[in-house]
């Protein structure tokens, strides 16, 4: 046993060993609890660079399409004003808003394909 110089109180080995063992199992949870941190936070950054990245490409996308429909109108009004007869303007508007509308149908679903796929790759990260 070993005996303390100061006080005369002793400390048997085996509670020294005790606690000896149980300072290294609390440094063992505590870097496994730190190892667990470390990965969660690095899935985390992961997840929103992922995010970030498909959000990115949403707003490009969708920039792209509105200065397709702005050409498109300022295409329409030029044709407008260059119409003889107003069943020429009728046809030039009734065109104009067919295209349009395949467009923003083929749009719709392209936006909605890519917030998806962000959004799948987010979760897939986890």
């Amino acid at each position: 046993m070993t005996k303390s110089n100061k006080t005369g109180f002793e400390i048997p080995d085996q509670m020294r060993e005790m606690a000896d063992q149980s300072v290294d199992q609390a440094r063992k949870a505590f870097d496994d609890y730190m190892s667990a941190a470390r990965k969660t936070v690095g899935n985390v950054e992961t997840t929103a660079s992922t995010v970030r990245a498909g959000a990115d490409d949403f707003g490009r996308t969708a920039m792209e399409y509105s200065e397709e429909h702005i050409s498109a109108a300022f295409d329409l009004a030029q044709k407008m004003v260059r119409a003889s007869t107003p069943q020429e303007m009728m046809q030039l508007q009734s065109d104009y808003l067919r295209k349009q509308m395949e467009a923003l149908g083929e749009q719709v679903r392209d936006l909605g394909d890519k917030a998806t796929k962000t959004a799948r790759d987010a979760s897939s990260q986890k």
